[in-house]
C-alpha cells in the first residue's frame, strides 16, 4: 500500500507539472529521479545511483547512459531517459547498444511517464527488442504495482525477476494479439471458427459474413462474462450485509470473558513476530472468540473455544478449514506457535 501511495503521488505530480516541463533534463529531475527514490535507491549516493554512466562501445569511447543503479558495486539496472513529450518507439536501439557492454541484466527506457523494462531472454547479454514490463505511471494497474515492487532495493532478486520476465513478456504479447483479434478478427482467426461450424465451402462472401459473426459473438461472450461477474459480486455483497445484520443482532448476547482476552494477548505475542500488532484483531461471537487479520472475517488466524466444558484452539489450513486442538489451559496456546505462524503465510 505504501508503494502504491508513493507511485500515485508521483503520478499526480506529473499531471500537475508536465505542461511546464520542456526538456529531457527537467524530465529526469521532476519525474525519473522521484521514481528511482520510490524504488529505495539513494539518488544522492554516487555509489548507488550513478548519473552519466560510461558504457564504452568498442572503439567508440565516452558513450554514456543517463543512470546506472548499483548494488554491491555491480550495475543492476541501466536507465535511458527522454523528454516526456517524446515517444519511446525510436530510442530503444541506443539502450540496446549500451546493454551488452555492462554486467546488468535489466535496462529501462523511460520518458518519465511511459516505462519499458528490458532483459535478455532470447539471447544472453543481448537486450530483447521488446520489453517484458511496460506501463504508464499515470494509469497504473494493481499488476503493474506488484511488478514494480520487485525492483525495490529491499526485494531485488535477479533470478526471480528474470524467471518471471518470460511469463510477463509473452503474456503481454498474447493479450495484445487477443485484443487485436477481438477488435478486427483476422482471416485465420475467422477461418478457425468458421471451419468448425460451417460445412460448406468457405468462399469470400461466407468469410465476410463469419468475420462479422465472430466479432459479434466474442463481444457478446465478454459482455455476458462481465455481467456474470457483476451479478456474483452483487450477490456476495448482499450476503455480506445479511451476515453483518445477523452479527449485530447477536452482539447483545455476547459476553467477552477475561480468559478470552488473555488468550488473545498470548496469540498477539506469538504472531507479532510476523505481523504488526495493529493488524491483529478479535471478534467475539456466541460460539467462539475469533482472531482475525486486518479485522477481516475472511482472514481468520485462529479461534478460541473456551466457553464449553472443554477448551479448544481452532487452527486453519490454507483452504480455511478449521481443526480444533484440545488445550488444558490458556498457557497451552504457546505449544502451537509453529502452526499459528504458518497461518500468517496463507495471506501473503
Amino acid at each position: 500500500m505504501e508503494l502504491q501511495n508513493k507511485l500515485r503521488f508521483v503520478a499526480d505530480k506529473i499531471n500537475q507539472l508536465k505542461d511546464k516541463i520542456e526538456t529531457e533534463e527537467s524530465t529526469k529531475h521532476a519525474f525519473v529521479l522521484p521514481f528511482i527514490n520510490i524504488l529505495g535507491y539513494d539518488t544522492f549516493n554516487p555509489l548507488e545511483v550513478v548519473p552519466e554512466f560510461t558504457a564504452d562501445l568498442g572503439l567508440k569511447k565516452g558513450e554514456k547512459v543517463d543512470y546506472a543503479i548499483f548494488q554491491n558495486e555491480i550495475p543492476i539496472l541501466i536507465i535511458e531517459c527522454k523528454c516526456w513529450k517524446e515517444t519511446l518507439d525510436n530510442h530503444n536501439s541506443q539502450l540496446f547498444r549500451y546493454f551488452h557492454t555492462t554486467k546488468t541484466r535489466f535496462a529501462l527506457l523511460t520518458n518519465g511517464i511511459q516505462y519499458r523494462f528490458y532483459t535478455d531472454l532470447e539471447q544472453p547479454n543481448k537486450m530483447d527488442e521488446k520489453p517484458f514490463l511496460e506501463f504508464d505511471i499515470t494509469k497504473l494497474k494493481d499488476g503493474d504495482i506488484h511488478e514494480i515492487g520487485k525492483f525495490h532495493k529491499s526485494n531485488f532478486d535477479v533470478t526471480k525477476i528474470v524467471n518471471n520476465a518470460s511469463s510477463l513478456k509473452y503474456t503481454k504479447e498474447i493479450k495484445k494479439c487477443i485484443s487485436n483479434e477481438l477488435s478486427a478478427p483476422s482471416h485465420d482467426f475467422v477461418r478457425l471458427f468458421a471451419g468448425k461450424i460451417y460445412s460448406g465451402r468457405l468462399t469470400e462472401k461466407i468469410m465476410s459474413e463469419f468475420t462479422d459473426l465472430t466479432h459479434k459473438a466474442f463481444n457478446q461472450v465478454i459482455s455476458e462474462k462481465v455481467n456474470d461477474r457483476l451479478n456474483a459480486a452483487l450477490n456476495k455483497e448482499s450476503e455480506k450485509q445479511q451476515e453483518e445484520t445477523i452479527e449485530i443482532e447477536e452482539e447483545s448476547k455476547i459476553i467477552t470473558t477475561e480468559e478470552e482476552l488473555e488468550g488473545f494477548r498470548i496469540i498477539v505475542a506469538i504472531l507479532r513476530r510476523e505481523l504488526p500488532i495493529d493488524r491483529i484483531s478479535h471478534r467475539d461471537t456466541q460460539s467462539y472468540f475469533g482472531i482475525l487479520l486486518d479485522n477481516n472475517n475472511r482472514k481468520p488466524l485462529c479461534r478460541l473455544h473456551l466457553n464449553g466444558g472443554k477448551k479448544y484452539l481452532g487452527l486453519f489450513d490454507e483452504n480455511k478449514n478449521e481443526t480444533k486442538e484440545l488445550i488444558e489451559t490458556i498457557d497451552d496456546l504457546y505449544q502451537f506457535e509453529e502452526q499459528l505462524l504458518k497461518t500468517v503465510n496463507y495471506y501473503n
